[in-house]
C-alpha cells in the first residue's frame, strides 16, 4: 500500500522565510508534485516483515518517519540549484505480503529514477530487493548492474522456504545474469563457513571490515564500479559499532566507525553510475536518544549532496 506523507513529518529551526541560503530540509522538500528533471526523489519503505521471517528484532518500518524528522533541521547545501528534492511518501508492507510490498516498491523507485535519483528510507534491509527491481525496471534487461552493499552481513541466505531480510542477494544473483555484488565491511564472526563459501561460489567481492584501509579495496572497488553499467548503493547500519548505531536489529561492538562508512558512501554514490541509494535497519524502538536515526539522517545527507 502506498501512503503519501503527511507534511508534518517535515518541521524544524527556520532562520529566514525567504533566503535560499538560510534553508533547511524542511523547507526544501516538495510533497511529491509531478517530478521534473534534476529530482532527488525520496521513498520510504515502512517494513518489518523479512526482518520478522529472519528471526530479527523488528520495529524497523518506523523508521522512515523517524529518518524524514532528524533530516528536517539538517542545512541544505546542494551544490545544484535547481535540484528539486521531492518526497514520494511510504510504500507500506500490509501484514505478512512481504513479495507484493517489494514489488509495489520497485515500481515506485522506477517512476522516480524516470526523472532523477531515488533515496529509500528502509525499513529492513529486505527493502534492497525492491529497490533493485526498480533499478533494472530503468535500467533495461541487459544493464550490467552493480550491487555495492555496505554490511557486516552478506545476506545471502537460503530462501527455499520464503524470502527474507537475509535473502535478497541471493535472489537477485540467481535470478539476473548481469547483476553483480560488492560488499565491504563483513565480519569474520558474524557469517557462517556456509556464507563464506556461497559468497565464493557466486563470484561474490567482499572485504572484511579490518581490510577497508587497504589500497587494495580502494582499487577493487573503482574497477567494480567503472566495470557496471549501472550502480546500486545500500547501507545496513548494523555495520556500524554499536556505541554509534544502537538501533539496529543486530548490534556489533565491532563495528565500522561512522567516519569509515561516510568515507565509503561518499565514493559510492559519487560515481557517475550511482542512480539510487538505501538506508535500512534503522530501529527507533531499540535506539538511544535517536543516536542511530541522527547518523543514518546524516548518511542519507551525505548521499544526497553526492549523488
Amino acid at each position: 500500500m502506498h501512503k503519501e506523507i503527511d507534511s508534518n513529518a517535515w518541521q524544524g529551526r527556520i532562520d529566514h522565510d525567504t533566503e535560499h541560503t538560510y534553508f533547511r530540509y524542511h523547507q526544501i522538500v516538495q510533497m511529491a508534485p509531478a517530478a521534473a528533471q534534476r529530482t532527488i526523489g525520496l521513498i520510504g519503505f515502512a517494513c518489518d516483515e523479512g526482518v520478522r521471517r529472519n528471526n530479527g528484532r523488528v520495529g524497523a518500518k518506523e523508521a522512515p518517519l523517524s529518518l524524514r524528522k532528524q533530516l528536517s533541521s539538517l542545512p541544505w547545501r546542494h551544490h545544484n540549484s535547481d535540484t528539486s528534492l521531492i518526497d514520494f511518501g511510504d510504500v507500506i508492507c500490509e501484514g505478512e505480503e512481504l513479495e507484493l510490498a517489494q514489488k509495489e516498491l520497485g515500481d515506485k523507485v522506477a517512476d522516480i529514477l524516470n526523472h532523477g535519483k531515488a533515496i529509500v528510507l528502509g525499513g529492513g534491509h529486505e527493502t534492497l530487493y525492491g529497490q533493485y527491481l526498480g533499478v533494472r525496471k530503468t535500467a533495461g534487461p541487459d544493464a550490467s548492474i552493480g550491487l555495492l552493499n555496505i554490511d557486516a552481513h552478506f545476506d545471502i541466505r537460503s530462501y527455499d522456504i520464503q524470502p527474507s531480510s537475509g535473502t535478497m542477494f541471493k535472489q537477485i544473483l540467481d535470478e539476473d545474469p548481469h547483476a553483480h555484488y560488492f560488499v565491504c565491511g563483513i565480519q569474520q564472526y558474524g557469517n557462517t563457513t556456509a556464507l563464506f563459501e556461497t559468497a565464493d561460489q557466486y563470484g561474490v567481492q567482499y572485504f572484511l571490515d579490518e581490510q577497508l584501509e587497504s589500497a587494495l579495496f580502494t582499487a577493487k572497488l573503482q574497477d567494480f564500479m567503472d566495470a557496471h553499467d549501472v550502480l546500486l548503493v545500500t547501507l545496513c547500519m548494523d555495520v556500524l559499532n554499536a556505541a554509534e548505531a544502537p538501533g539496529v536489529s543486530a548490534p556489533s561492538p565491532f563495528g565500522l566507525s561512522a567516519v569509515q562508512v561516510r568515507d565509503i558512501l561518499r565514493k559510492m554514490v559519487s560515481h557517475k553510475k550511482t542512480v539510487s541509494f538505501s538506508i535500512c535497519e534503522v530501529n527507533p524502538a531499540l535506539d538511544i536518544d535517536n543516536r542511530t536515526a541522527k547518523l543514518g539522517a546524516c548518511f542519507i545527507n551525505e548521499a544526497i549532496m553526492n549523488i
